[in-house]
């Protein structure tokens, strides 16, 4: 893995476990190098959470990498190929789960209670964050290990050979790392 210091270009990726901070990251990063930010989750999900086609959300995918510039958030790996081949930088959020659990209990109390609209009018609930199968905190304890073991593998492959990798272990880390760049 690279903290180069290289300039970064106009098409990034910041990857993550969910509740890791990539779209404020990507947000912060949008605004400092004047980058327009696409969530894929807000391509991804469709009313009542029901993921859009995958033929559809790849063409949407493709639309935004095709751009001259731009930060991408999210970690789907049915548009990596696209997204990846044409970003110049990856930014990945590597946190301990202490720190991501917190975060997701924060975000999940503060979306639930407020009603939070996001993506397509979906709205987080108490029931849906923390006593369903398709908890979030299940499905980062789930993904913590895989990603942790798959993406040194995916930025070793040739295809990715191109990516200036940044990966950033801690918030602070993260802070100092983001206090860099101009």
């Amino acid at each position: 893995m690279i903290d180069s210091g290289k300039p970064l270009g106009q098409r990034l990726v910041v990857v993550g476990n969910t509740g890791s901070g990539k779209t404020t990251l990507a947000r912060q990063l949008g605004q400092i190098l004047n980058l327009p930010h696409t969530e894929l989750d807000a391509i991804h999900w469709g009313p009542n959470w029901t993921p859009l086609e995958t033929a559809v959300f790849r063409q949407r995918a493709a639309e935004i990498a095709n751009r001259a510039a731009w930060i991408v958030d999210g970690n789907y790996s049915k548009v990596r190929d696209i997204i990846w081949a044409r970003a110049e930088a990856l930014i990945w959020l590597d946190y301990p789960l202490h720190i991501i659990f917190w975060r997701l209990l924060r975000r999940g109390l503060t979306r639930s209670i407020t009603r939070q609209p996001l993506w397509n009018d979906n709205r987080e609930t108490l029931r849906g964050q923390f006593f369903s199968r398709d908890s979030l905190f299940i499905w980062a304890l789930k993904k913590q290990w895989s990603r942790r073991r798959e993406y040194p593998q995916l930025f070793r492959q040739t295809e990715n050979a191109h990516l200036i990798i940044v990966h950033l272990h801690s918030p602070r880390h993260t802070r100092h790392w983001l206090a860099t760049i101009d």
